[in-house]
């Protein structure tokens, strides 16, 4: 048996109906070490039995199996012999088409419940009794398919879980997947490991061995081209190809001046000096900014920044020799974006371009050796590679760089700002210990200026804000409660040491309503 064949040996196959956790039922299954795809439930009983799972679940969904237009399944899969999990509208799905009856309930039930465990399942072996679940509903079962029974209740869901343990088919009818469900950990590992039979094979350091051996079987004797930002995907996929093909890996960082301070110094120390990589870097700075002179709308900005950025890529890539392939970081949760099940029975198809938006006409087969992971999966690859915690850990950075957190026109000198400002927020929050607590934390340069005193004169300057949010997937976020003392030494940092700025703020916004960027 192959790397390949032993690590996805044992798989499980998760139907998506369009649920907003689906990503999180996937990240459960793959905590416990099992290897996971989402595919749309519309995907087919014949590539279902290509696919070989050793169990299969089915999520949630934001419509009713009542709907003329519900998206269903057919009811042969459930004759397969194959561990079945139904969350929510896959509780409802196994029930309705088992001939069990879902009716409306009188009471929508959204947010904890205590669940009370009935009777013994294999499901429930060693989950407390009277522990909190996440219910999220309108419809409830009101009678059971023929073979099934009452495993679990709430006061609100008198099924709130039923099995037929012959057939091994679950339900449930509150989501697991999410953090509200105290017990929902242990009830992913007794249907992995206990009802389908799963062992925790999905490891990073086997990954690697497999990646590297898709990589040799994909790009053979040809060479790889890699657009290398600094960031984590982009470091992950240069680290794990320069691994698999050494000198045939051509890297190309391009500095469009809108970087951290001492940024692309930093990319040279790592990538060329200790991992020994081909690396070009390309100062496009002066292209970049003399572009964006006189330009204040934000989406604007990001469109002259990408389009120089593919022009500038293809104009390098092109000194750098003749390529058959291009290295790109996609993660799986693009890939899930990409082929996807959103409330409707055609599938939607959204285009990830991660190295800047290259277009099609370069000619060159793409290598994406991260697809199958999930963001956390990259990060423990990454240390796995021998990637500094540096860049592992480092928090997320928008794409255009610096040019969206200047409110205004982009200058040298209000880049220089920001800059300061940045190394100043990051330096302390790593101080307090915080910096792997937090999602995002930066500063912003605002569009005013304020009246201060600085000495004994009068000074008209500039305004930052501070940003600091915790989030899991960026998809909603809260600002942080920073202590006073660490803010107080923040404001103070800046406003000393940056010259022109005269003022700090601290934003308090959440996601939704605001976003996380200020544009």
């Amino acid at each position: 048996m192959t790397i390949g064949e032993d690590i996805h040996a044992q798989r499980i196959l998760i139907l998506d109906f369009g649920s907003q956790y689906t990503q999180n039922i996937a990240r459960k299954v793959r905590e416990c070490q099992v290897y996971c795809e989402i595919h749309p439930c519309t995907i087919g009983i014949q590539k279902i039995r290509e696919f070989k799972p050793k169990g299969i679940i089915l999520s949630g969904g934001p419509g009713s199996v009542l709907a003329e237009d519900a998206p269903l399944l057919d009811p042969v899969l459930f004759d397969f012999k194959i561990p079945v999990l139904g969350i929510c509208y896959g509780m409802q799905l196994i029930t309705y088409l088992n001939d069990g009856e879902v009716n409306p309930a009188k009471e929508r039930e959204f947010g904890r419940a205590e669940l009370v465990l009935k009777t013994f399942s294999h499901l429930f072996n060693g989950v407390k009794n009277n522990s909190i679940a996440w219910m999220s509903h309108g419809d409830r079962i009101t009678r059971l398919p023929n073979g099934f029974k009452i495993t679990a209740f709430t006061s609100n869901s008198p099924v709130a879980a039923m099995e037929d343990p012959v057939r091994k088919i679950y339900g449930l009818q509150f989501h697991p997947e999410v953090v509200h469900t105290q017990e929902g950990g242990k009830i992913f590992e007794n249907f992995l490991y206990k009802i389908c039979g799963c062992d925790p094979v999905w490891k990073v350091d086997s990954f690697a061995e497999y990646a590297i051996q898709k990589i040799h079987d994909q790009v053979q004797n040809g060479k790889v081209l890699c657009a290398l930002s600094g960031g984590v995907d982009s470091s992950v996929v240069a680290a794990l190809l320069h691994k698999a093909l050494g000198d045939r890996l051509i890297c190309i960082f391009i500095d469009n001046g809108l970087l951290r301070m001492n940024e692309r110094a930093r990319v040279v120390d790592t990538f060329r000096e200790h991992f020994k990589m081909n690396l070009y870097v390309v100062d496009a700075s002066k292209t970049f900014l003399d572009r964006l002179k006189g330009v204040t709308d934000p989406e604007q900005k990001r469109k002259i920044i990408g389009n120089t950025f593919i022009e500038v890529f293809e104009e390098e890539a092109q000194k750098a020799g003749d390529f058959t392939f291009l290295a790109q970081g996609t993660l799986y949760p693009d890939v899930i974006e990409s082929v996807s099940f959103k409330g409707g029975p055609s599938a939607v198809i959204k285009s990830h371009h991660n190295v800047g938006g290259l277009p099609e006409n370069m000619k060159m087969e793409l290598v994406e050796p991260l697809r199958e992971l999930f963001k956390d999966e990259v990060r423990k690859l990454g240390r796995e590679l021998g990637l500094p915690d540096e860049i592992i850990n480092r928090q997320p950075f928008p794409g255009p760089g610096l040019a969206i957190r200047i409110i205004d026109e982009i200058t040298r000198d209000r880049i220089r700002m920001v800059q300061e400002a940045d190394k100043i927020i990051l330096e302390e929050i790593k101080g307090a210990g915080l910096y792997n607590e937090i999602w995002q934390s930066f500063g912003v340069l605002l569009p005013v200026k304020t009246v201060g005193v600085m000495g004994d004169s009068r000074t008209y300057e500039n305004v930052v804000a501070l940003r600091a949010v915790t989030s899991t997937d960026g998809m909603t976020a809260d600002w942080v409660h920073l202590p006073y003392d660490l803010l107080g030494k923040i404001s103070n940092r800046i406003i000393n040491e940056v010259q022109g700025v005269n003022r700090v703020v601290y934003d308090i916004s959440s996601k939704p309503p605001g976003t996380i960027e200020w544009e």
